[in-house]
Formats: C-alpha cells, sequence, structure tokens
C-alpha cells in the first residue's frame, strides 16, 4: 500500500500568478456587479477552500473511490461522509457565490468562483459533483422559473436541503435531444403528467439531504417533433402536498457501474410508473432546450475544470514522486557504487513532466480567460462591452472544454507512466484519476460536437465577429509580450498562427455556404484542435509576458525559479505544438477524405 503525501491539488502560486499577474482579475471589481469585492475577499473565499479541500475532501476520495453508491430497497445509499462533506461545501458559500444577494448570494467573479471549484474538483471529483449540478438546477430556476419553483424548490436548492440533477438522457436520446420520448401531460391544477425513463443521471437519488429535483427534459402532449417540441420541466422526487412533501413516482431502475466517478451515482429513472409524477414547466412550452443551452457555457466551463482539476492533482503526485524516486543514474554514470538519482533527473521524466505542466497550466489560464469573458458578457454595463464578450465566450468555450479534457486524459497517462510500475496498480492514486478524466471528454457534449459546434456555428458566427474580437485580443497579448522582452519569434508565430486559422476558417465557411457543407466538417474535430493549439499558445504567451515583468522585479531565488519554469514551459509549447497548425490545417483544407469513404462493411 502507497504512503498518502501531502497533494496541494493545485499550485497556490500558479493560481495567484494566473489571476493577479497573467490576468488582472481584482479589474473586474471596477464593474458595479463586483465593486463590493476585492482581492482580498477574493483570498477569503480561496483560502476556506483550499483548506476545506486538503484537509476534509481529499482525505474522502480513495474510500469513495473503492465504495461507490449501492442500491438497496428502492433507494440508493452512497458513502456515509457525504452527509458531512456537502453540509461543509455548502458552509463554504459556493452554491450561491457568483449569484446575487436576493437569492443570497455574494455576486462574486465567475473567474474566481472557477478557481474556488478547481480546488474542490481536485480534492474529490465525485463529491464536488453533487454540488455543481445542483448549482446548474438551481441557476435554471433562478433563471426561468415561476415564483412557485423559485419559492419551492430554488431556495431549498441554493440553501443545501435539498440536491438537483440534469434529467436529460434516455436510451434513444443522448447527444441528439431531439428525440426524447418523455411524455409530459397537463394537469387541471397547471402541472404536469410525466412519463418515461432517463439514463445516466448523475446524483439522482442519494441519502443525505430530504430531496433531489430533477431538472427534466420531456415532450408536451401534441408537441411537434425535434428540438422545437421538448420543454423543461422541474421533477421532484418528493413533491409538496399540502404542508407535506410526498413521494413523486419518481423510481430508481439501477445504478450503472462506472469506471470513475464512482463515488456520484449514475442511475436509470422511472417517471411515472404509477401515473403520479408531477412536474413543473420550467420556462416556455416547446424552449426547454433553448434553456438549457443559455447555461451551457457554464456547464461546459465546469467540465474544462474538472479535466484541469483531475490532471493538476495528478501531476502534483508525480512531480513529488519523480523527486523522491531513486532509480539509476543520470546517463554516462558506469559507477554503480554511487547512489541512485531521483528520476526527475532523467530526460525523459523531466519531458513528461513538462508536457503535462503545459497542458495543466495552459488548460487553466485558457479557462480563467473563458470565465472572464463571461463575467464581462453578464456584468459589464454597455452593451458593446458585452456583446463583444459573449463572442469571445462562445467561441473559447468549445475549446476550453475540450482541451483539458482530452490533452488532460494525455496528463493523467503521463503521471501514472511516471509512477511506472506502481502507476499500474490500485494502490497508487494516478489510475483512479486517470479513470475520473475519461468522463470529460463525453459529458457535456462529447469532443466530436464540440469541433461541429466551434466550425458550424461560433467560428462562423455573425461573419466572423468573433475571431476577429480575437485577434485583437491576441495583438494586444503579442504588443504586451514584446514590451516585456518575451523572445520575438513566439509572438510571430502565434499571429502566424492565429491568422491561419482565420484564413482557413473563411475558406471552410464558404465551402459551407456553397452547399458542400460535409467537406466543410469532416475534420471539424482537427479544426477544434488547431484552434486549441492556438488558444492555449495565446494564454502561454501571457504567462511568458508575466514571467518576464516578474523578473524585471528582481525577485526572490523561488519567485525566480517559479518564472523561468514559466518561460521553459512556454518554449516548450511554441516549439512542439505550435508547429502542428499548419498540418491540422491542411486536413481541414483537403478534405482528406479516407474516413468519409470508408465504408461499414469495409472494417
Amino acid at each position: 500500500m502507497s504512503v498518502p503525501r501531502p497533494n496541494p491539488l493545485l499550485s497556490d502560486r500558479d493560481v495567484d500568478f494566473q489571476l493577479y499577474e497573467a490576468l488582472d482579475t481584482t479589474a473586474l471589481c471596477a464593474l458595479p456587479a463586483f465593486q463590493e469585492h476585492s482581492r482580498d475577499t477574493f483570498a477569503l473565499l480561496l483560502d476556506s477552500t483550499r483548506r476545506f479541500a486538503r484537509e476534509v475532501l481529499a482525505p474522502t476520495y480513495r474510500p469513495m473511490d473503492a465504495a461507490p453508491p449501492v442500491f438497496e430497497h428502492g433507494r440508493v445509499r452512497v458513502h456515509p461522509a457525504m452527509r458531512s462533506l456537502y453540509a461543509g461545501m455548502v458552509d463554504l458559500g459556493l452554491l450561491t457565490a457568483t449569484r446575487p444577494p436576493d437569492v443570497g448570494g455574494q455576486q462574486l467573479p465567475l473567474t474566481v468562483h472557477a478557481v474556488a471549484s478547481a480546488y474542490l474538483m481536485a480534492a474529490n471529483l465525485s463529491a464536488y459533483g453533487y454540488l455543481g449540478l445542483t448549482i446548474g438546477a438551481a441557476h435554471l430556476l433562478e433563471v426561468f422559473g415561476t415564483p412557485f419553483l423559485r419559492d419551492t424548490f430554488m431556495a431549498r436548492l441554493y440553501r443545501g436541503e435539498w440536491t438537483g440533477t440534469m434529467a436529460l438522457t434516455e436510451p434513444q436520446a443522448g447527444s441528439s435531444l431531439a428525440d426524447v420520448k418523455t411524455r409530459a401531460t397537463p394537469a387541471p391544477d397547471g402541472s404536469y403528467r410525466l412519463q418515461g425513463s432517463k439514463i445516466f443521471i448523475s446524483g439522482g437519488d442519494q441519502d443525505f439531504t430530504d430531496n433531489v429535483v430533477h431538472l427534466t427534459l420531456a415532450r408536451i402532449e401534441g408537441a411537434e417533433g425535434g428540438t422545437r417540441g421538448v420543454s423543461l420541466f422541474a421533477v421532484p422526487a418528493r413533491r409538496p402536498e399540502g404542508d407535506a412533501f410526498v413521494p413523486n413516482d419518481v423510481q430508481v431502475a439501477g445504478v450503472i457501474h462506472k469506471i470513475g466517478w464512482r463515488g456520484l451515482p449514475s442511475l436509470v429513472l422511472n417517471f411515472g410508473e404509477a401515473n403520479d409524477c408531477h412536474g413543473w414547466l420550467v420556462g416556455q412550452p416547446g424552449r426547454g432546450l433553448a434553456c438549457m443551452f443559455q447555461m451551457m457555457n457554464e456547464a461546459r466551463i465546469m467540465v474544462g475544470l474538472n479535466g484541469v482539476s483531475t490532471a493538476a492533482v495528478a501531476y502534483q503526485e508525480s512531480l513529488a514522486y519523480a523527486r523522491e524516486r531513486p532509480q539509476g543514474r543520470p546517463a554516462g554514470i558506469r559507477d554503480t557504487t554511487r547512489a541512485q538519482s531521483p528520476i526527475i533527473e532523467h530526460a525523459d521524466v523531466r519531458r513528461m513532466l513538462l508536457r503535462q505542466k503545459a497542458i495543466v497550466e495552459g488548460g487553466l489560464a485558457l479557462l480563467l480567460t473563458t470565465s472572464t469573458q463571461a463575467d464581462l458578457a453578464h456584468h459589464a454595463p454597455d452593451e458593446a462591452t458585452r456583446k463583444r464578450a459573449q463572442l469571445l465566450l462562445d467561441l473559447l468555450t468549445p475549446i476550453a472544454k475540450t482541451f483539458p479534457a482530452e490533452k488532460g486524459f494525455e496528463a493523467n497517462a503521463l503521471a501514472l507512466q511516471i509512477h511506472g510500475g506502481y502507476g499500474y496498480s490500485s494502490e497508487y492514486l494516478p489510475e483512479a484519476w486517470l479513470r475520473d478524466q475519461k468522463l470529460n471528454s463525453i459529458h457535456e457534449g462529447t469532443t466530436g460536437i464540440q469541433g461541429l459546434d466551434l466550425l458550424g456555428r461560433k467560428a462562423v458566427a455573425e461573419g466572423g465577429a468573433a475571431l476577429q474580437a480575437l485577434d485583437e485580443e491576441v495583438r494586444a497579448t503579442t504588443a504586451r509580450a514584446r514590451a516585456a522582452g518575451v523572445e520575438p519569434a513566439w509572438s510571430d508565430a502565434l499571429e502566424d498562427a492565429l491568422q491561419q486559422a482565420a484564413a482557413l476558417t473563411l475558406e471552410l465557411g464558404a465551402r459551407g455556404m456553397a452547399g458542400e457543407v460535409d467537406v466543410m466538417l469532416r475534420h471539424s474535430t482537427d479544426f477544434l484542435e488547431l484552434f486549441s493549439v492556438v488558444a492555449v499558445a495565446w494564454r502561454w504567451l501571457a504567462q511568458a509576458a508575466a514571467a518576464k515583468e516578474g523578473l524585471a522585479r528582481a525577485p526572490t531565488p523561488e519567485d525566480t525559479a517559479f518564472y523561468e519554469g514559466k518561460l521553459a514551459a512556454a518554449q516548450y509549447w511554441f516549439a512542439v505544438e505550435v508547429p502542428r497548425v499548419p498540418l491540422l490545417a491542411h486536413l481541414c483544407r483537403t478534405g482528406e477524405d479516407s474516413y468519409a469513404r470508408m465504408r461499414p462493411d469495409w472494417f
């Protein structure tokens, strides 16, 4: 059995650097929505969350992974620690941290909330999952719910008395939500009676709060087919009846056995087996998906944070292991009487560590930049700034969701590799984090769907206005980097890569307009990867500029090492990743069709 060592989860020094040196998060406090806040109030949330994550949440990860929820007598029993863990997370204030005071919130920037959440995710992703799902459900009710729904359901969700879920998926309707078959029949009292089955419902039942509210997609009887006939309903496990809450005919039909996120149950739920499942309409009839998609950017940012956090905790673990694990001696040393060297002295181990660092810290930088655009899109006082930020948010979100999921999985695999044979054993944690990571490229829209979304909608929106805004942001960063003395070739390479990406977008968009939609979208996943390389290069250049600025301030030896590490990771990204842009562009531009030509019977 491995001996547990303290794991910082994320680097506090890196988090502060990202928030206050690479970015200027305190500038958000100039917005009216955040004027009551400062770096000090941000620190209060971050410090309390870090402490809770490290001291309380992280020690429960291994036990919860080893003892997943069980289905007994029609109910799901989760790990007994969840009751106190959930209460502790609620006490941190994260359920309502970004919400306005009228619903009990602190109106903190999403950028700060994202970092706080990342510590909890890194500590115990499954435990955080209940909180994240509840935030999403409550936010939907806050925005689209009637006064009854806000008072009866939303308030209890935000107070932490109940939990929430998103009940979207059905056996025949996963990514294709237009094929939802769950039915909703109007009732005389203004509610609806729901019938149908949902699958893969995370947190769909538990035994540490009194109720679960399912935000459920269903088709009102007589509604048209396709997406326009899908509505959204609030369906509690226990419904209000007079002064009490009674069972609402929502039955757990089974627990799905997962390879990761094992502390958070994934369930099959049956609604209305006894024709007594009451649901309340959220928003307008036929606008269920529209309601969901208004919340999708933040949901996908959270999935990206899942990915970064899961890669970060594994990176920290493998870094500590590489520093303490003796094995072999440096190349050229044949004296076997000499003590073995820590494996971090071997070049290939440093290669794997540097790649993890580049992915983790580049991914976090991208996510915080995307979160900042969300803050501006929601809270900037002038419409022009809000509109521009929304364009950037829409453009960056598929990238910020996918890059940490796909490359995070690679980083997690490298963490396991550094542990060698020990990493392949279940007594060490890298294999568990690798299992957790895989879900992030699947839920909230698979990688393939994110590619279609980016190329088919976001990159070509409003005649390329989002790309123009990104170009302005990149040029501001290259100007900063040149002024700070960063290697000029990196700025040149970034500007050239973005120019290639923009030209490719216009070319593919023209093909789509000409009716060649299949050719346009054939390599949408490669298009997404190309933009990921460019977007992360942008954020690494910003970090390099901040590092150069830090070095100019005559820092301590510890800070000097930190900044030099940033510059080395930026150099790595520009040397190894950015040169891939022309190849990816070539695949997209030529419409290389080897897989498109493959007939099913050829496999």
